[in-house]
C-alpha cells in the first residue's frame, strides 16, 4: 500500500505558515507524503495541486478569519470536477461554531491551535482508510 497522501496549503493572505509546516513534519514523521503549498494559495490552485499530485487530503491552516469562505469553495469546486473522495481537513482559529457550520457543508474535522498532532495523524488515517480504495 502506498502512503497517504496529504496537500497542506495556506490560503489567502493569511502570511502565518508555521503551524502548517509544523503539522506537515508531524504527518511526515507518522510516513505520510507531504506537499506543501507555500502562502497565498487560491482555492483554485490548492484543488488543481491536489488533483495533480493524487492526494487523499487536503489539509488548510487557516488564521486569517476567511474559513467560513475557503473551506466552502475548496469544496465547490471539488464537487464540479466530480471529486468526493478526499478528505478536506484543516486547522487554525475558528470558533467552534463555524467548525459545526463548516462540517454539515462537508469539510472533515477541523483542528484549533494546541491539538495533540497524534490526534490528527489518528484521524487522517482512519478515514482515509475508510473512504480511500487503492
Amino acid at each position: 500500500m502506498r502512503p497517504i497522501r496529504v496537500l497542506v496549503a495556506k490560503v489567502g493572505l493569511d502570511g502565518h505558515d508555521r503551524g502548517a509546516k509544523v503539522i506537515a513534519a508531524f504527518l511526515r514523521d507518522a510516513g505520510m507524503e507531504v506537499i506543501y503549498t507555500g502562502l497565498r494559495q487560491t482555492p483554485e490552485m490548492v484543488v488543481n495541486a491536489a488533483l495533480q499530485e493524487d492526494v487523499d487530503v487536503i489539509g488548510v491552516s487557516i488564521l486569517s478569519g476567511a474559513h467560513n469562505t475557503v473551506f466552502p469553495k475548496i469544496l465547490t469546486l471539488l464537487q464540479a470536477k466530480g471529486v468526493n473522495d478526499i478528505l478536506l481537513t484543516g486547522g487554525g482559529i475558528i470558533p467552534e461554531k463555524d467548525m459545526s457550520k463548516l462540517q454539515e457543508l462537508g469539510v472533515g474535522r477541523l483542528f484549533p491551535p494546541g491539538t495533540d498532532t497524534k490526534e490528527i495523524v489518528s484521524y487522517i488515517t482512519e478515514w482515509v482508510k475508510t473512504n480511500r480504495k487503492f
